[in-house]
């Protein structure tokens, strides 16, 4: 195994197969996440008002961007799911027979359509979410242990406990944390850790009409994930991509992984996420070799010197 392991032997970079028994919980039971495959989302945001019900989050405005229909803009303290609405020019030709998957209704991404006009446009669209990362830089620098990593695997805010520090904001490489306005705490998206705990998958995946946000073992996720890459690839497009599977990625593999029909980029998502916190041991290495310099530095020029004179004195 690759990694930075710090004197307390925690990780903070490079793959990570048990991030819950890392955390103490002994004998976790397996790690859960999310697989969102974009190539069936439709857009319809049942995720997110499954998700605002569950887990009673405060409605969070219906500012239209006056760019697309997307009227949540972006994740947030009150948006724990975002359908993303992309609209792109030139939509590339998908064989309506082998696109879909077997035993799922058929959602065609683009049909062949000899009366479509050139440059015609296709829409993307993606459930974004936490990506509950197996390296958590914000859970890494919350002074108040309000973030914490659960038995299976996810990242969860106590609200309870959080002091509105903030410092978990610029800590996320994907910029899901969000301080809510009116009282400064931070929020964000808990994989329904109390539906968890009865047997119950999240509000999401439970509303999502299309299977486009699955829920399960994470293993279990990325093996079906492959066969579908598979799938779209041979059916003509060959731009499907998986996004946040890899544990050897810069956060060691997300908890919550795409599949995408085009750059991260596109869908607001960083090309390449590392963990902020990744430097860490090197920078307290680098602290503690200038502490120790500058104690040097001062046993040299007042010490030593004092020590000599007394000794002259003698």
């Amino acid at each position: 195994m690759t990694g930075v392991f710090f004197e307390t032997g925690s990780l903070f970079s490079g793959p990570e197969p048990d991030p819950a028994g890392d955390a103490g919980h002994p004998d976790p039971p397996a790690r859960v996440g999310f697989f969102t495959d974009t190539s069936v989302c439709i857009g319809c945001k049942a995720c997110e008002v499954a998700c605002k019900e569950w887990n009673a989050i405060p409605e969070d405005g219906l500012t239209l961007t006056g760019m697309s229909y997307d009227n949540t803009q972006g994740l947030g303290a009150s948006t724990w799911r975002h359908v993303a609405f992309i609209e792109q020019s030139a939509p590339r030709q998908v064989p309506a027979e082998s696109a879909a998957p077997d035993g799922r209704t058929h959602l065609p991404l683009a049909e062949e359509d000899p009366q479509r006009p050139a440059g015609d446009v296709r829409w993307l669209m993606s459930s974004d979410v936490c990506k509950h990362c197996t390296h958590a830089a914000c859970l890494d620098v919350c002074p108040t242990g309000s973030l914490f990593r659960t038995e299976y695997g996810t990242v969860v805010v106590q609200e309870d406990i959080c002091n509105g520090c903030g410092y978990c904001v610029p800590a996320c490489p994907y910029g899901v944390i969000e301080q809510r306005k009116d009282d400064g705490r931070a929020f964000k998206c808990t994989m329904c850790y109390d539906r968890l705990g009865a047997g119950q998958e999240p509000a999401c995946a439970k509303a999502c009409p299309t299977d486009s946000i699955q829920f399960g073992p994470l293993d279990e996720l990325r093996e079906r994930a492959a066969l579908r890459v598979d799938q779209l690839q041979e059916a003509s497009v060959p731009e499907a991509r998986l996004y946040g599977h890899d544990p050897e990625d810069g956060v060691g593999g997300d908890g919550a992984f795409f599949l995408l029909l085009d750059e991260p980029e596109v869908y607001g998502l960083p090309p390449d996420p590392v963990v902020t916190t990744r430097d860490l041991p090197a920078m307290w290495k680098h602290a503690g070799a200038a502490a120790l310099s500058v104690a040097a530095g001062a046993v040299a020029s007042f010490v030593l010197p004092a020590l000599l004179r007394r000794k002259g004195r003698r």
